[in-house]
């Protein structure tokens, strides 16, 4: 047999899904004749030196630049000023500002130039659409980087789905880094497609795009001083990363023992109270304003000079309309102004501070070094961007540049679109004579109340069935209950997006419309559908793991918001998403009832009932 090499990396294929540090690279997988390491880092450290002399001959005024930004006032995130200048740009980097020439010259007297916007924390998979649609949907809103947990789909394919997203998202003109999933499951109650412990995801950080350990969410683990909870903190401190908490509300000796343990951030932060307990004790707050939760307003007082440079933007989770309507990092911006934000504490925020606070030290700023990411604006009142430059490539004017798609391996495509394993149901599956917990929903909530209990639907009084189908492994466990607050009158909908194992949740007024709805997920591959009387009335089509689709972010918003109409027409509440609110009565770690593949559940007493 042919000898094979080690990498102390996460190839592609088979692989990765292996617990070793070491993954076998296959005979003939080397495209290259070997070198010497010495040649290779020879030839690499020759490449860098041509490309550093020719940065500094630019800068020294001896060669003209590949990029000048003439006449630009831009914001100094150091001085926190406007200055003023031509902007040198050479190998996709700022030079240096002054007066300088170019072989491109960009004229940008009467703007205002500030550095490429970061999400400090998102998961992509909740725009519904791929990575390369994601990033055409940010680029024109000036977002140039993104920190990226891909806990979704990790909880349906494993290391399979995190290695998906690698690759889904390689040389994309939107840096993605990675924060790895710190909860697949997010609770052991949860039947989702792996179960992952620090060694299944600790080959990952020698990833150069890896920056640490996502959203601590189990924070009651890390306080209880839970060994395989707290280890996986321990191996991201080993690697020298950092490590992102979710702690909503946590307080006291219990919020002690979480920072001491090693998470140094926390997105989660509704009011002042929460923040300001958590920034005194040296963390990052992360002001999040995304689809699901929204929380600058109450956060507004953070953003003084006293208190920003422990502060940044994220989104968490943006959903397509919110994308194409809204915006995203640059909606935050121009929100926070609108609020009474001084605009140069409101950028910084949005760009410098969690490059700092993630490492990035060649990015967020204007300055000579850092990357050649722009945004131009026409000016702070207004906000509206008119060019977007990545790397000192022009990317956006009023119309976006194309780019490819990246490669991913076949075997991890193949994969992404064969995750459901259900057999076909009928109407018998959902069929339960016997009384079941009511879910109580709470309008303009996704928290839940104890509605006591029944043994039928009954849609005139606002009582549904609702189920949740495992649908990872054929185990046909299929949990029921009953909701009451969602509205729906006829018919039933189902989503395969249910937080966080992304089983199939479907909600019906009769057992024969639930199933019908159910089986379509499965033979659409995923996604969410509307049915009445066996026949769809609407539905969106998510064959990427049953969370993202192939179509583009236009396409995913219209079938989606047509999907809308169809269950507010079937009766759903109008005051809730139909979709985004049902994907969350799944999740059993927000209170207080909620529904599993095994039953409703009380999150309060962490008891079935």
């Amino acid at each position: 047999m042919q000898a094979v090499g080690l990498l102390p990396v996460c190839m592609k294929g088979e692989g990765i899904n292996k617990r070793d540090t070491t993954q076998r690279i296959p005979p003939g997988g080397r495209k290259e004749p070997f070198m010497s390491v010495k040649e290779s880092y020879a030839g690499k450290i020759n490449r860098k030196l041509n490309k550093k002399l020719h940065v500094i001959d630019v800068a020294a005024g001896r060669a003209p630049a590949d990029l000048v930004l003439k006449n630009a006032t831009y914001v100094n995130v150091f001085s926190n000023e406007l200055c003023h200048g031509d902007i040198a740009v050479a190998e996709g980097l700022i030079v240096g500002m002054g007066e300088y020439h170019g072989k491109v010259e960009v004229d940008v007297s009467g703007k205002l130039v500030l550095p490429g916007f970061i999400d400090a924390h998102i998961h992509l998979e909740s725009s519904l659409v791929s990575p390369t649609e994601f990033a055409k949907a940010v680029l024109p809103h000036g977002t140039t980087t993104v920190i990226t947990d891909p806990h979704e789909i990790a909880n349906v394919m494993g290391t399979d789905g995190i290695e998906y997203m690698l690759q889904a998202t390689e040389d994309l003109p939107v840096d993605v880094r990675f924060m790895l999933p710190s909860c697949v499951p997010a609770t052991p109650l949860d039947e989702s497609g792996a179960n992952l412990d620090y060694r299944a995801i600790d080959s990952f950080y020698d990833h150069p795009r890896v920056q640490g350990l996502a959203e601590m969410m189990n924070y009651v683990g890390v306080v209880n001083g839970d060994g395989q909870v707290v280890e996986k903190i321990v191996a991201s401190q080993a690697h020298h990363k950092k490590i992102d908490g979710h702690a909503p509300g946590l307080s006291g000796k219990d919020l002690n023992a979480y920072i001491a343990a090693g998470v140094y951030s926390d997105h989660e932060c509704s009011d002042m109270e929460d923040a300001m307990n958590k920034l005194r004790l040296g963390q990052y707050i992360m002001i999040r304003e995304g689809t699901a939760a929204r929380n600058l307003e109450a956060l507004m007082p953070l953003l003084t000079s006293q208190y920003v440079d422990r502060c940044m933007f994220c989104t968490d989770d943006k959903h397509p309309n919110d994308l194409l309507e809204k915006g995203h990092i640059d909606y935050i911006v121009k929100k926070a102004i609108s609020l009474g934000a001084d605009p140069i504490v409101a950028v910084k925020a949005a760009c410098h501070n969690a490059a700092r606070y993630f490492l990035l030290n060649n990015r967020g700023a204007i300055a000579p070094g850092y990357l050649g990411d722009f945004v131009i604006i026409d000016d702070f009142q207004h906000f509206e961007i008119e060019m977007v430059y990545k790397r000192g490539v022009l990317m956006y004017d009023g119309q976006l540049r194309d780019f490819p798609a990246p490669e991913i391996d076949p075997y991890l495509v193949k994969r992404a679109h064969d995750t459901f394993h259900v057999a076909h149901l009928t109407a018998e599956d959902f069929s339960d004579g016997r009384p079941h917990a009511v879910i109580g929903m709470i309008p303009g909530e996704i928290v839940t109340q104890d509605a006591g209990y029944a043994d039928h639907a009954d849609p005139e009084q606002d009582i549904l069935k609702i189920a949740v189908i495992e649908r990872h492994k054929n185990t046909h466990h299929i949990g029921l209950g009953y909701i009451k607050g969602y509205g729906l009158k006829r018919g039933a909908v189902a989503t395969s997006i249910s937080h966080d194992s992304h089983n199939i949740i479907v909600v019906g007024a009769t057992d024969e419309d639930m199933a019908a709805a159910a089986n379509r997920i499965v033979e659409n591959r995923g996604g969410i559908t509307v049915m009445e009387n066996g026949q769809v009335l609407g539905e969106v089509t998510l064959s990427i793991a049953g969370i993202m689709s192939d179509d583009s972010l236009v396409m995913v918003n219209s079938a989606l918001e047509d999907a809308k109409d169809e269950a507010f027409g079937l009766g759903v509440s109008r005051g809730i998403d139909p979709f985004m609110t049902l994907s969350f009565m799944a999740l059993p770690v927000i209170p207080s009832l909620r529904i599993t593949t095994r039953g409703v559940f009380d999150v309060s007493s962490q008891r079935y009932i």
